[in-house]
């Protein structure tokens, strides 16, 4: 693993999903297919990409059953207990309406609405990510969200895996789809014959679904374009060598465009970890993407100071960072950029992808300066209440017209001045 002294420091941005011009316009023609032909264009593109004729698309309560059947008990115990420790934390982020009165009896207040649909694309195929069922079903079932639609694209006996199908019985999912693609973001954005549309789309996928999710958004909303994974880590000589390298290789394995980064005072510590490095990537199944990964944007910064490590990572705004330094709470208050904040040598970033209870679903590719993980919020919206009493028109409708008229809007100021004049 490579290591550089920080003023040496290379940014970790890649490109963002914008793809290729002939994904693109694959992506916005089989949107425009999906439109046009419903059902029809869906059964086709799922028999082309997913090599799979399904009679009907909607998963069957039968089809869960044989699912918590052949699923080990005590996995199911698991995803129960993440499920809860998930909904406990999220459950926090709730906020309620609000209405305040001025003395002069003008009410103004802030309505909290859940969204009526939400759809959750999950990935599949190949692989199973329970994990992204509940990180992305049970916020917006905390907040209020009535229908929540999911979406995994089927592998080739025309099922999804026991795991998905478990989790997403234990998250509340009623309404299941075997589909996946951009034929089925263009699904849940459009409607077809047998799916209904929604509101807003969250959840991860392949270039194709970021961008048939970039493709629909204003005509329904969607969470973010998330790029490969990231971590960052900040780390002294108090941290254990292989600890910190097994960190790094929890985000390597996901993707060979995965970014794995530490920041350390100390080269002692440095020197150790690109070794373990090395050692614990021969020992791994998915090898060859995490030494991809590490080969490309895996790097070790050596700083001067902690400070100075500090200064690093806000200018990384990574999406999971790690601090394993002696006293690391003290470090937390001068963190400004980072989507989750694993404090301590016991907070490794995989307690966070499946189980403590924040959401796993985090801002990637530096926006972390200015986004959010994934949370109650983003399945409510917010409506403004205005009650303006008699006597603040009184008090107030003079100004607010000559306000409206600088603004050459003269109607406005008149919708005014006949109140002012029929009082």
């Amino acid at each position: 693993m490579k290591i550089l002294h920080v003023s040496d420091q290379r940014s970790i941005k890649r490109s963002v999903e914008s793809g290729t011009s002939e994904q693109t316009a694959t992506v916005k023609a089989i949107i425009a297919d999906l439109r046009s032909r419903g059902d029809l264009a869906l059964r086709e593109y799922t028999e082309k990409f997913d090599r799979v004729s399904l009679e009907s698309f909607k998963v069957t309560e039968e089809e869960i059953d044989r699912a918590y059947d052949r699923m080990d008990p005590e996995f199911v115990g698991i995803v129960r207990e993440a499920a809860e420790n998930i909904r406990s934390f999220h459950e926090k982020q709730l906020r309620p309406s609000w209405m305040t009165t001025e003395e002069n009896g003008t009410i103004l207040g802030q309505k909290m609405t859940p969204l009526d649909s939400v759809g959750v694309y999950v990935p599949g195929g190949t692989a199973a990510y329970p994990s992204s069922v509940l990180m992305n079903v049970i916020p917006a079932k905390v907040a209020g969200v009535e229908r929540i639609v999911m979406v995994s694209p089927p592998d080739q006996s025309g099922s999804l895996p026991d795991a998905v199908l478990v989790a997403a019985k234990e998250a509340g999912v009623k309404e299941i789809y075997k589909i996946g693609g951009a034929q089925a973001i263009a699904a849940l954005a459009y409607g077809t014959e047998t799916i209904a549309s929604v509101d807003k789309i969250t959840g991860p996928g392949n270039i194709y679904v970021a961008l048939a999710k970039r493709e629909v958004f204003g005509d329904v909303d969607i969470d973010m374009i998330a790029g490969p994974s990231e971590i960052a880590i900040i780390a002294d000589d108090s941290a254990r060598a292989d600890e910190v390298a097994a960190d790094l290789l929890s985000q390597a394995e996901h993707d060979p465009r995965a970014c794995s980064v530490l920041v350390t005072p100390s080269m002692v510590l440095a020197e150790a970890v690109s070794a373990e490095v090395e050692k614990q990537l021969e020992q791994l199944p998915r090898k060859e993407i995490a030494a991809r990964s590490i080969e490309d944007y895996g790097v070790i910064y050596v700083t001067a100071s902690i400070e100075e490590a500090v200064e690093t990572v806000n200018h990384l705004a990574p999406e999971h960072l790690e601090i394993i330094t002696e006293n690391a709470i003290e470090l937390l208050g001068k963190i400004r950029h980072a989507g989750a904040i694993f404090i301590g040598r016991y907070s490794t970033e995989p307690v966070g992808d499946y189980f403590a209870g924040p959401n796993h679903v985090l801002p990637t590719n530096g926006t972390a300066r200015f986004s959010s993980p994934l949370n109650v919020d983003d399945f409510q919206k917010k409506s403004s209440v205005i009650i303006y009493s008699e006597k603040a028109l009184k008090d107030n409708g003079e100004k607010i017209a000559k306000f409206a008229r600088m603004e050459g809007l003269e109607a406005h100021a008149r919708a005014v001045e006949y109140r002012l004049k029929n009082q």
